[in-house]
């Protein structure tokens, strides 16, 4: 009887056994099923996301680029004076870019053209004709060694120059490439090595000024790259006249190139107005200019159809407008001004 129990529960046990197996058979493969869908839904979900929003370093380099996208963009134009007043809208027959302009006969003072002829505006390095009628007028010895300085270097408008410091040339080189190049440490190198020195020098080219009867006109600087240096074109051709007086300003202004030795280096040079190049103009003295705040300027005597001419341009608008702005005046002149001038004077 104990053996007849003991294989009954042996009996219970196996079936028991046998159900749980059978159970946990059938649950595994849910299990795990369901495991896997939890794990595709985590998936999608993660791809999804991914998809949504772009790994780090992608999302650095867009901001990177839209930083640079907004740094790229240029800074607004800055307005010249002549802009600033008002007076680019002056009409005139020759729709010149220049916002000031006046031609004269040079001998009879005779206003052939006009347009804002007294405003006063900066006038760049137009400033240095009358930084080198100072030097020469001073009589300074041409052949005397300038040294170019940490005080020449400009810190106004941030400008470059191939005189680097240290650079020794003598005051006639200096000069040749003040007028010829525009060069600024040139330029301030001239005026610091004046007699008295810097103060000195900037009073004298104000007494200057005085004495040609140039009232509209203020220096502050021998460069021209403050634009507290101003005046007006009635002013400045009274000094193109005066620089005129002066053979070795009109021969160093005219000058095409040249080549200064600058210690063991050989630097060419050229001018900055490409009229001296040009055979269909007699030039006998010119200067160009330009400061954001003075626009594009040029000054010039030239001899036309017979007559010498001062030409004054000041506050042009775009790189190559005051050529334009002078081929244009020289054109009028030589088909309706000059010729019916001429023709008056045989009259007579």
């Amino acid at each position: 009887m104990r053996t007849s129990m003991r294989l009954a529960w042996i009996r219970h046990w196996l079936l028991l056994t046998g159900t749980v197996a059978l159970l946990m058979q059938i649950a595994l493969p849910v299990s795990a099923a369901s495991s896997s869908g939890k794990a595709q839904a985590s998936a999608s979900s993660s791809s999804k996301s991914s998809a949504k929003r772009p790994p780090a370093s992608t999302r650095s380099a867009r901001r990177s680029s839209s930083s640079r996208r907004t740094m790229a963009q240029p800074a607004p134009a800055r307005l010249s004076f002549g802009q600033a007043y008002g007076l680019h809208g002056t009409d005139d027959p020759l729709d010149l870019k220049s916002s000031v302009a006046l031609v004269i006969d040079q001998d009879t003072q005779q206003v052939l053209f006009s347009k804002n002829p007294d405003a006063v505006l900066p006038i760049a390095s137009i400033t240095k004709l009358m930084t080198a009628v100072v030097v020469t007028e001073a009589e300074l010895p041409l052949d005397e060694m300038l040294t170019i300085s940490q005080d020449d270097v400009d810190t106004e408008k941030g400008s470059r120059s191939r005189l680097t410091v240290g650079t020794r040339l003598s005051r006639g080189e200096m000069l040749l490439l003040a007028l010829m190049s525009s060069e600024n440490r040139a330029a301030h190198a001239l005026g610091r090595h004046y007699p008295g020195g810097m103060d000195a020098f900037v009073g004298a080219m104000n007494a200057k000024a005085q004495l040609l009867g140039m009232h509209d006109t203020r220096y502050v600087e021998p460069t021209g790259l403050s634009s507290g240096n101003q005046s007006s074109a009635v002013d400045l051709a009274r000094l193109v006249g005066a620089a005129y007086d002066h053979p070795i300003i009109r021969e160093l202004s005219t000058s095409r190139e040249a080549q200064v030795d600058v210690g063991r280096r050989q630097l060419q040079f050229r001018s900055t107005n490409g009229l001296v190049r040009n055979p269909a103009w007699d030039i006998g003295l010119q200067k160009t200019g330009y400061i954001s705040e003075a626009g594009r300027c040029m000054v010039m005597q030239a001899q036309l159809a017979g007559r010498k001419l001062i030409m004054v341009l000041l506050d042009s608008a775009g790189k190559y407008s005051r050529i334009g702005d002078a081929e244009r005046i020289r054109k009028w002149l030589d088909q309706a001004v000059l010729p019916v001038a001429s023709a008056a004077v045989q009259m007579r």
